[in-house]
């Protein structure tokens, strides 16, 4: 993304206040290394961090560009001192102990854009700070927080050739002999939009009854020999937005899967089902009596015998078993979350030869539907068509006859023509594309359900390395039903620096090192909510999706619970210090006779501080709902069979017509959900 002369300085400016040199006292350096004095003296400027960023921005949507360009330009005026109450000077123009005022001023602003404006900075500069290496070199900041970098190189591509081969290639040789811009035409009987947990099974289940279908993804195909382990460079890769998707307000960062194998590619592993009371309700005020069915659960049956789901390969890590310590002499009720892994490489007694699922598994022993689905589909003649985007859907009649996509790389179109169509895209893009196909249903982008989740860290004694090993495998659901059906989950994440920088709160350029230094002894727990009130998808005037969010009273009431709980977690397991997810009340030493009275005093009061948006940061790897499925019609956009009230032969397969919140990370409810689906579609199709 190209920036004014103005602009970069700006954003320099800003960066070395985030991340400055810092003055150590002479007491500090003496008992310090020399790696860890070069880390203090380290600033973003040092590490052409602003570089680094202008290249991110070309990843994340136009709409959050237009926003950040705006933000540099204040920076970069002025006017910039009449939102801190200083100096009417351009950021660069001011000291560095103005800047850190700035940045102060702007966490707790009473005026939403700038505390929307803090948390983008940070976001970007500290993950990239501690997150970004290159292939050759690894970050200069982790010989100091103790973080090892990649494990492993990714196998050769003799060793581990990519098993499917999509149409990409055979195609662009075709368009090149064309020299036509006549849309190509492709033929099939099914045509599946998206290719994650939702698309893949639809795509195995159909493929293996005998029908012909195309699959469109939006993202690449990476394999075991593309995992480079590097977490900036995956995130980039793999995810949605280079990873910087967020809210409108930019309240909460969306992590979601964009490549070939969609999320299960890159999660965390964890193979949940839908709890039994979630599916009643589902099913009772929704209409969908078939979740309590036996043929539903025939569905998960078979989703989990092939996607090798069990808990024979959920070892405890260090991590893990601190959530296990600390919530049985609580009292709280654990259980060991079950996994889709296949002679996973984590799973050796020491918990130290993996930990990157979130980044791409290159052993291939994670069985998502890349490895098993996809793969069988791919085996049973299904094209893939990747970096493809769907531009609408063709519908003629009310009904679904077929997609126009767009080749990223060459800009060539391909009409594919089909008897039927799935979309899958997930619960951003999914209503989007139905948007910009022309459905009109009200609800459509509706009710978005994002499990909202913050991160409260204890620091140990020992050495925690929450990167190695297995990185949820632990679950405290005691928490789940504090008010009806809506609570809170406590689980565990995967830790690696960027991500870790991202979560943990700046209060100050040392003061964030300063937690940094101790990232090899961060236990996190995650509080993960099932949020009753949602927000909604919009498009923009290109027809790409918006989120927009806001945490109600009725949810962040859970939330805060959760935090509280947390914390006490951490405590009973032998934390020595507590890291708060929110800007103002954050830090606690454990280890003095008022450090626990303190905690408690504040989390008594945690109800009175600031909530707003952006206040504290809000994370989501689980988009849900937005195309919701029920019997009431003018209410739901999709039928309980799947398919669109408003198209025949229009199906919707991902996690957007969850009713409510699955309440449980939601890859193996998306599975089942689809699997089934796909059982109506097989007889649909037969009876055509």
């Amino acid at each position: 993304m190209n920036l004014t002369s103005k602009q970069i300085s700006a954003l320099r400016a800003i960066l070395d206040a985030i991340i400055p040199e810092c003055e150590l006292s002479r007491e500090e350096a003496a008992t310090l290394s020399a790696e860890v004095r070069q880390f203090y003296a380290l600033k973003a400027s040092d590490t052409e961090l602003a570089e680094k960023i202008t290249i991110a921005l070309d990843k994340i949507t136009p709409t959050q560009q237009q926003d950040f360009l705006q933000l540099l330009d204040l920076l970069a005026s002025p006017a910039l001192g009449l939102t801190w109450f200083g100096a009417m000077k351009p950021v660069q123009n001011l000291t560095p102990q103005q800047r850190t005022k700035l940045l102060h001023t702007w966490s707790n602003s009473p005026i939403g854009l700038l505390r929307q404006g803090f948390q983008a900075l940070k976001r970007f500069s500290v993950f990239l700070m501690y997150g970004y290496s290159e292939e050759a070199a690894p970050n200069l900041t982790w010989l100091a927080i103790g973080y090892p970098g990649p494990l492993s190189k990714p196998p050769s591509a003799e060793a581990a050739p990519r098993p499917i081969q999509p149409l990409n290639s055979s195609l662009h040789s075709s368009f090149s002999q064309q020299k036509s811009s006549t849309p190509v035409q492709l033929q099939c009987d099914v045509v599946i939009v998206g290719s994650g947990a939702g698309g893949g099974v639809v795509a195995g289940e159909l493929s293996e009854a005998g029908f012909d279908v195309i699959v469109v993804e939006k993202g690449q195909y990476f394999a075991e020999q593309d995992f480079t382990q590097r977490e900036a460079h995956m995130i980039g890769e793999l995810y949605e937005a280079g990873g910087g998707y967020a809210t409108k307000n930019g309240s909460v960062s969306i992590f979601a899967g964009s490549c070939l194998g969609g999320g299960t590619t890159i999660n965390w592993s964890a193979a949940l089902r839908t709890p039994d009371y979630v599916l009643e309700e589902w099913a009772k005020n929704h209409e969908n009596p078939h979740f309590l069915t036996t043929d539903y659960q025939r569905s998960f049956d078979a989703v989990e015998q092939a996607t090798h789901v069990d808990t024979l390969e959920s070892i405890h890590n260090t991590q893990n078993q601190a959530l296990l310590r600390g919530a049985g002499i609580l009292e709280h009720k654990t259980s060991t979350i079950a996994r889709n892994s296949n002679g996973c490489a984590a799973d050796d007694s020491s918990c130290t030869m993996c930990g990157y699922c979130s980044l791409g598994c290159q052993r291939g022993t994670k069985t998502g539907v890349l490895k098993t689905y996809l793969q069988r589909a791919f085996e049973r003649g299904t094209r893939f068509l990747v970096n493809a985007n769907v531009d609408s859907l063709i519908i003629q009649n009310s009904t679904a006859v077929g997609a126009r996509v767009t080749m990223q790389d060459s800009g060539q179109e391909v009409t594919i023509n089909a008897k039927f169509v799935v979309v899958a895209a997930g619960s951003i893009h999914t209503p989007a594309l139905l948007i910009r196909s022309g459905l009109k249903h009200p609800h459509i982008g509706q009710h978005l359900h994002l499990h909202p989740t913050v991160s409260v860290a204890g620091i140990y004694k020992e050495r925690v390395n929450a990167w190695h090993g297995n990185m949820m495998t632990a679950l405290c659901n005691d928490f789940a039903r504090q008010t009806g059906n809506w609570g809170v989950k406590l689980e565990t994440p995967p830790i690696h620096s960027g991500l870790l920088g991202m979560a943990l709160p700046w209060q100050g350029g040392k003061a964030h090192k300063d937690a940094m230094r101790k990232a090899a002894h961060v236990g996190a727990f995650i509080v993960l909510t099932r949020d009753r009130d949602g927000g909604r998808i919009t498009t923009d005037k290109r027809g790409n999706p918006v989120a927009h969010y806001d945490m109600s009273a009725f949810d962040l009431a859970h939330l805060q619970r959760g935090i509280l709980e947390a914390a006490h977690i951490h405590a009973a397991a032998g934390a020595t210090e507590l890291y708060l997810p929110h800007n103002r009340f954050t830090y606690f030493d454990l280890t003095t006779p008022a450090g626990w009275t303190s905690v408690e005093r504040s989390l008594r009061d945690m109800a009175s501080w600031n909530w707003r948006a952006n206040d504290f940061p809000l994370f989501s790897a689980h988009q849900m709902g937005t195309c919701r499925m029920g019997g009431l019609r003018s209410t739901h956009p999709v039928s309980p069979e799947g398919e669109t009230y408003e198209v025949k032969n229009l199906f919707v397969a991902d996690s957007s017509p969850f009713p409510e919140a699955s309440g449980a990370n939601p890859m193996l409810s998306i599975q089942a959900m689809a699997h089934y689906t796909a059982q109506g579609l097989k007889a649909r199709f037969r009876a055509v």
